[in-house]
């Protein structure tokens, strides 16, 4: 018995089919108990091109308490903007050791399956404890690390390939 699933490429009309998500997850309507955080950046093809019509989707396991009063609590969606660009506000409460910040699942044109990926902030101290880290490659780990703008942000760009690749994963 085979273990392929059928999947679908987003299409064309994604940014308006999942406009409901982008609604509930804007920056003015977040209600959280916690400290939050933006986390932003550019998502980039093979060739360094930004993807401009792609979604980026982040679970926060850790902020469901915090986030209550959400209609999806610790749940965020938003579509690139023309140069790839994406933002997103993060509530940060304390979670376990090493764990990542959100864990993020990018969808995009051409991708016949969306690609799973996690991300942590630089000044955790508590990256050395990460057991998600521990089964990356040391010199693919900045991939997953956003780093802190002089502005108090965090940039964390994604790359779907080449050398500068985003480490992405599988799940079972």
């Amino acid at each position: 018995m085979s273990k392929i699933t059928t999947s679908q490429t987003i299409g064309p009309f994604s940014h308006e089919g999942w406009q409901w998500a982008v609604d509930f997850c804007a920056a003015g309507r977040l209600e959280t108990s916690a400290p939050t955080i933006v986390l932003h950046g550019v998502l980039y093809d093979g060739d360094g091109n930004p993807i401009d019509d792609a979604q980026i989707e982040a679970w926060l396991p850790a902020a469901a308490a915090a986030e209550s009063a959400q209609e999806i609590p610790g749940f965020r969606r938003t579509p690139t903007g023309k140069a790839g660009e994406f933002s997103l506000r993060l509530s940060v409460p304390e979670r376990p050791a090493g764990e990542p910040v959100a864990y993020v699942t990018v969808f995009a044109r051409g991708l016949t399956k969306h690609q799973f990926t996690a991300v942590f902030l630089e000044d955790d101290a508590t990256l050395a404890a990460s057991a998600i880290l521990a089964q990356v490659p040391a010199e693919r780990r900045d991939t997953l690390i956003a780093r802190k703008d002089a502005d108090g942000t965090y940039r964390w760009d994604i790359w779907m390939q080449t050398d500068k690749e985003t480490v992405f994963f599988d799940y079972a």
